[in-house]
Parts: structure tokens; C-alpha cells; sequence
């Protein structure tokens, strides 16, 4: 089993998407919490990769080319992260692209909805704060930066989280067909925080199953700083599934760090447990 003396995370996002930090100064805050092992992993896009390597290889930081695919699984939004993948690659570009377009079209019905609501300008203003991909988190941007709301957690609470005004469904592609990508391009698929998704057990497991049945590598057994009973109940979770037979699950880990001031989201800020397999074993590193 491969080690590390330092830290490792393999989930974090920088200005190509929706984090605050350049891929250059993320790697600099990574090394500077003991980071040495370090996963990009912009939401679907790669454009910050090359930077982020560059800068690991001046500071002494291992850098993993990676990506957070948004995916479906039934009628449920999943993210898969595609972990040591090869930037260059076709299939990777084809669905970057496919999904450029699925996010352009949610940006303008968003937009349309708030501007309903009595906030013009709000997807020009979104774009001009979006140095990447645009997500929700521009438009809560703009929001708090134009005083409609006070913080991030109000824009959301108020007019883009779950249920709410600029929350717009997008038909995502499907999770084997996402999964397929990641392996075309020669990485490893990693189911990102199963916790969040808000699955009963039963259902979380047979998302898992489902996952490991399509191709998928690991599972992200931490993501950010949670509560222990949960990770202890998910790793029983993929003890089960591995008893079905086939290639178990690895566990994999990240922040899923966006910003300086979220603790709970800082870089390096989990370990794996003692007895499980990491994901890097399978990786080229």
C-alpha cells in the first residue's frame, strides 16, 4: 500500500470554477497546511489543471490532473470526480463541452427567474464574477455584491438552493455514461460525498452498488470534516457492497475546499482511517 508522509485531498476547486483562489495559490495553501499529495478538481472543467501542476512542481506538491463531473443517478443529481485523468483527452472534451452548453442554458433560465423577481443584470453580473465555469455560487456572488442579500448562506436560503427561485433542474448525463468518460480518459471515477445526498440506507447503498456495477473506482469515505458515526456507518455500507462480489470500492478523501475561511473545508483537513484501502493505490502516482 502506497503512503504518504504528508496530507493528502482530492477534491478541491479554484477560480476555474467556483473557489476563490487561483490554481496557483490553492497549490501554495495546500503546501503551506502539509499537503502533498493534491487533486484539482474543478466542477466540469479542466482549464486550471495546467497551472496548478506548474506551480506543484516549483513548491514540491504532487498535483493530480482531475475534474467533478455533474451526473445524474435516476432523477438525482450526483457528482463523480475523475481522479488522474488525462486532460488532453477527447471523450473528456467532448463532455466538458456537452456540459458547457447544459450550463449555459441553467445560467440564462436562472438568470430569467431572478430577473422576474425583480433583480435585473443578474446574469451579466454572474458572468463578470466568474473567472470559469458559472455556477449558482456567481450568482450568490452577485447577489451579496449588489446588496439584495447579506451572505452567500442568505442568496441560497432566499433564492437559489433547493426548491427556491434559482433552482433550475438540468438533465445531467447519466451516471455509467459519466463514469465511462472518466475511465476513456485513464482515470479513476470517485463517488463524490455520498452523505450529501440525502439517501435513505437502503437507497445510499444501492447507489453504491449501482456505482461499483458501472465501472466506479471509490468513494469518498471523508469530504471536509464530518460526523464520525456517519463515516463508521459508511464504510459498513461498503463492506456490504463488497460482499456482493466484484472489485471492491477504495476510499478516497478531499476538503472540497472553495474558500480561506470554511474550517471544516480547509485543505488537508481529514485523514483516511487505519484499515482501508485508499484510492491512490490505484492511481499513476
Amino acid at each position: 500500500m502506497t503512503t504518504y508522509s504528508g496530507l493528502v485531498d482530492l477534491h478541491c476547486h479554484s477560480t476555474a470554477s467556483d473557489g476563490i483562489l487561483s490554481p496557483a495559490q490553492l497549490v501554495s495553501r495546500a503546501k503551506s497546511r502539509g499537503v502533498t499529495l493534491l487533486a484539482l478538481t474543478d466542477h466540469d472543467t479542466v482549464v486550471g489543471v495546467a497551472e496548478a501542476r506548474e506551480a506543484g512542481d516549483r513548491l514540491g506538491v504532487s498535483v493530480l490532473p482531475g475534474i467533478e463531473f455533474s451526473s445524474r443517478w435516476g432523477r438525482r443529481q450526483v457528482h463523480i470526480i475523475g481522479l488522474d485523468i488525462d486532460p488532453e483527452s477527447t471523450a473528456l472534451r467532448v463532455a466538458i463541452e456537452l456540459r458547457d452548453r447544459l450550463r449555459d442554458e441553467r445560467a440564462r433560465n436562472i438568470a430569467t427567474r431572478l430577473e422576474k423577481r425583480g433583480f435585473p443584470g443578474a446574469l451579466e453580473g454572474a458572468r463578470a464574477l466568474a473567472d470559469g465555469v458559472l455556477g449558482r455560487p456567481h450568482f450568490a456572488r452577485w447577489l451579496v455584491a449588489e446588496g439584495h442579500v447579506a451572505d452567500m448562506a442568505q442568496a441560497f436560503k432566499r433564492y437559489l438552493g433547493a426548491g427556491k427561485v434559482g433552482d433550475v433542474a438540468v438533465d445531467w448525463p447519466e451516471l455509467a455514461d459519466t463514469i465511462a468518460t472518466i475511465k476513456a480518459a485513464g482515470g479513476v471515477a470517485v463517488l463524490a460525498h455520498p452523505l450529501k445526498y440525502g439517501l435513505t440506507r437502503t437507497r445510499l447503498r444501492r447507489l453504491l452498488s449501482e456505482f461499483r456495477d458501472a465501472g466506479g473506482g471509490a468513494v469518498e469515505l471523508l469530504c471536509g470534516r464530518q460526523n464520525p458515526v456517519q463515516t463508521r456507518e459508511l464504510h459498513q455500507l461498503l463492506d456490504l457492497v463488497a460482499g456482493e462480489g466484484g472489485e471492491p470500492l477504495r476510499c478516497s478523501l478531499g476538503s472540497d475546499f472553495h474558500q480561506p475561511d470554511q474550517p471544516w473545508r480547509e485543505l488537508g483537513c481529514v485523514r483516511l482511517p487505519e484499515g482501508v484501502e485508499p484510492v491512490w493505490a490505484m492511481l499513476r502516482v
